[in-house]
């Protein structure tokens, strides 16, 4: 007999989403996902419990992480899925695997449970606060295992004075990183000058590396550009580049704000230029060695 009404539309699994119900997957290291809501798609790194709730850290192709609260929301090859911890004993092992080739920031094995040393009698002097906060973020782990303070200088017009004031010697190396030192610059005259200084020199390193500023050292794609662009000269280099990028540059806050946008596309050795990681991996091997 003919049904002249048709099917009844409750019947069945009305409910049912067009993608399918969410399904539990365990969040192992190196399965990819897309969160639904921002479009991110990347690769389990570690889950790890913050703030009361777990959350999942993806790696995108970039190699940049994200967290997300660990659950639903989620989509593999287009099917929902809800996020749930690896087991326990997996997790350990994976823990275990994970410490054995940990890497700091710099590229160095990271060393577990060990505690900063005592600030050793050397230091590593950079030009500005900018200076020492991406030294900080690359290297921090490494200069804090080894016991090494980094200082800033109010500039090098004065690093002669600086190196009298500190007054290196054995057991009390004074390395500095210098912006923009190039050949024919102010930077180059004062620190030929200063290299020479007695009976300081042989306690002294001082380096630097090519660019305008320590902003130049980040490589451009991670602000997606192709390269730095050139400021005319009589404009403010810094503002120049916040312009250039489109970002706010009329106050000091703005600019504060720009250095963070770039310090936050930095998340290790491999976003930056060569010409300052050599330079600064040579002040740390610097003052880090015995002495003789």
């Amino acid at each position: 007999m003919v049904d002249r009404y048709g099917a009844d539309v409750l019947s069945g699994d009305w409910r049912k989403p067009a993608r399918g119900r969410s399904v539990e997957l365990a969040a192992e290291p190196g399965t990819v996902v897309e969160d639904v809501e921002t479009g991110w798609v990347g690769a389990v790194v570690r889950v790890e419990k913050a703030g009361g709730m777990h959350v999942v850290h993806l790696e995108d192709r970039r190699g940049r992480l994200k967290a997300f609260r660990l659950g639903p929301g989620f989509l593999v090859d287009g099917s929902p899925v809800t996020l749930v911890a690896p087991k326990v004993a997996a997790q350990a092992r994976l823990d275990a695997a994970r410490a054995a080739t940990a890497r700091t920031a710099s590229g160095s094995r990271a060393v577990a449970g060990q505690r900063a040393k005592v600030a050793s009698g050397s230091r590593i002097f950079v030009e500005g606060k900018h200076d020492a906060e991406l030294v900080e973020k690359v290297w921090g782990d490494d200069l804090r295992v080894e016991g090494v303070v980094v200082e800033m200088l109010d500039g090098v017009d004065d690093l002669a004075g600086a190196i009298r004031d500190f007054d290196p010697g054995p057991g009390r190396r004074m390395g500095v990183l210098v912006d923009h030192l190039v050949p024919g610059s102010k930077e180059t005259r004062v620190v030929e000058a200063a290299r020479g200084l007695r009976p300081w020199a042989p306690h002294v390193l001082v380096v630097g590396h090519p660019y305008v500023d320590v902003w130049q050292s980040v490589k451009p794609a991670r602000l997606g550009m192709d390269a730095w662009p050139v400021i005319p000269r009589g404009t403010s280099w810094k503002h120049g580049i916040a312009a250039h990028l489109g970002w706010p540059h009329a106050t000091q806050a703005d600019m504060a704000q720009a250095w963070r946008r770039i310090l936050a596309s930095v998340g290790s050795w491999t976003d930056l230029e060569p010409e300052l990681l050599g330079r600064v991996e040579e002040l740390i091997d610097f003052v880090t060695a015995p002495s003789s």
